[in-house]
């Protein structure tokens, strides 16, 4: 990607790190991850997605306990889950095709506004004594379609109110705040609601605050700068126009060979993680551990640290200069501990290893991230969003279902060593096949 449009607004002032006085290497920029808050706009959409995010980790357990609320049982919180998760990969491809062709600050205020809705439905029905398995399992399909088109919409809109050197420190922000709010600070938040209150859906009173916060800060941010010459993008209107969307973003990714590698990378490291991480890992820890569930949920929260602390060390140091190299090579070591999480019984042990996953995780997106955004034309990174979102998660139920299946023919040490290994060997070949190492020299971004 070429050239950047500039800020819509002053920066707030900031301490500029000192020029040194003789050449040599550049001092670290002590403001660098928090940067990008300087501009305004990026302040509004980073606030609301901040609250979305935070709504989103409350709904988590809001959710749970109206299911069980309304008579519901493990089958009943299935299909909620489900829903939510289908409604997430079908709008995954239409939601990028709409960033690249409705104004992105528009189609954030529409995704937002939808999302208040319906979790005001179901705040007005738990407060009538009225809410539905059904009901839920509805709104959490438009929860999950909602994500589908927020989240390309927000990554396109990034490049066009920030500077490129400020878009590593942007994604290293919203990196963080991710695991902290989703995983931590939300759920605990609806766990003490959903505690005090008379019925468990009168808890999502908090979420619809969130939602309606978020929508308000989304009000304030202004129209994108116009697009600089070149960056227009023409296309057939009706059902042709989406389909030349759809087969340009394709074409790209298959003509790029960093792009459609990692993708593939990605994909089959979902396929070989994420159900030992989901499926087995509970058990693992009762197994050798204890049944005390806090056991469990501190783990969590300890692979969610190591992902705050990721994100914010990369976000605070300049882009690698060989960053396709950094990537592949965290990503592919990072996953390398959770082998060991499966061969040990010692508690602490499995601590440290969870947290330099969720570290070299975050690591090496809050790059990726970055790189959609300074090496893909502006006029399809919503589409390339949606492509990295879908073809990331496709694999992720198909994992689910074979992790507990595997566990009964093959042992759990084996299954975890190869969760552990095989991302490696799938980055190292990525990275040679692609012909990363020359790519990136190619093609040297600023810093």
């Amino acid at each position: 990607m070429s050239g950047a449009s500039g800020p819509l607004t002053g920066p707030v002032p900031l301490p500029e790190p000192a020029a040194d006085p003789a050449p040599g290497p550049a001092r670290r920029d002590r403001w660098r991850v928090i940067r990008p808050l300087a501009h305004r706009d990026f302040r509004m959409l980073f606030g609301a997605v901040v609250l979305s995010i935070f709504g989103a980790g409350m709904w988590a357990v809001v959710m749970v306990y109206t299911v069980i609320d309304a008579g519901g049982g493990p089958v009943e919180l299935s299909v909620v889950a489900a829903a939510n998760a289908i409604g997430l990969l079908v709008c995954a491809i239409p939601g990028g095709i709409a960033a690249d062709r409705i104004p992105r600050r528009l189609l954030l205020r529409v995704v937002e506004l939808l999302n208040l809705l319906a979790i005001t439905s179901i705040a007005v029905a738990g407060t009538l004594g009225a809410v539905t398995v059904p009901h839920l399992a509805f709104v959490a399909f438009m929860l999950g379609a909602g994500a589908g088109f927020f989240f390309p919409a927000y990554s396109a809109i990034l490049p066009r109110i920030l500077p490129p050197a400020q878009l590593l420190a942007a994604n290293g922000l919203e990196g963080a705040i991710r695991p902290a709010l989703q995983q931590a600070a939300g759920p605990a938040a609806a766990g003490i609601i959903v505690a005090a209150v008379l019925a468990p859906a009168h808890a999502a009173w908090g979420v619809v605050a969130a939602h309606a916060l978020a929508l308000v800060l989304l009000l304030f941010v202004r129209p994108e700068p116009p697009a600089a010459a070149g960056e227009e993008h023409e296309a057939p209107e009706g059902v042709r126009g989406v389909l030349h969307d759809l087969r340009e973003a394709v074409g790209f990714t298959v003509r790029t060979p960093w792009l459609l590698w990692t993708l593939l990378f990605a994909t089959g490291w979902v396929l070989v993680f994420l159900g030992p991480e989901e499926v087995l890992l509970p058990f693992v820890t009762r197994e050798r551990i204890g049944e005390d569930p806090r056991l469990f949920g501190f783990l969590l929260a300890i692979y969610g640290i190591g992902g705050v602390a990721g994100s914010i060390v990369v976000s605070s140091m300049k882009l690698p200069r060989r960053y396709l190299t950094v990537m592949i090579g965290v990503w592919g070591v990072s996953t390398l501990p959770f082998a060991v999480v499966g061969i040990t019984h010692q508690y602490w042990v499995m601590a440290l290893c969870l947290f330099l996953v969720g570290f070299g995780f975050s690591y090496g997106n809050v790059i990726w991230g970055t790189l959609l955004q300074r090496r893909v034309p502006r006029h399809m990174l919503g589409r390339i969003s949606s492509l990295d979102f879908f073809v990331s998660l496709a694999l992720m139920p198909l994992s689910m279902a074979l992790a507990g299946p595997l566990a009964e023919v093959v042992p759990i040490e084996v299954i975890f060593i190869a969760a552990g290994v095989i991302p490696l060997i799938l980055g190292v070949v990525a990275y040679l096949v692609a012909g990363m190492s020359k790519d990136e020299i190619a093609h040297p971004l600023d810093r």
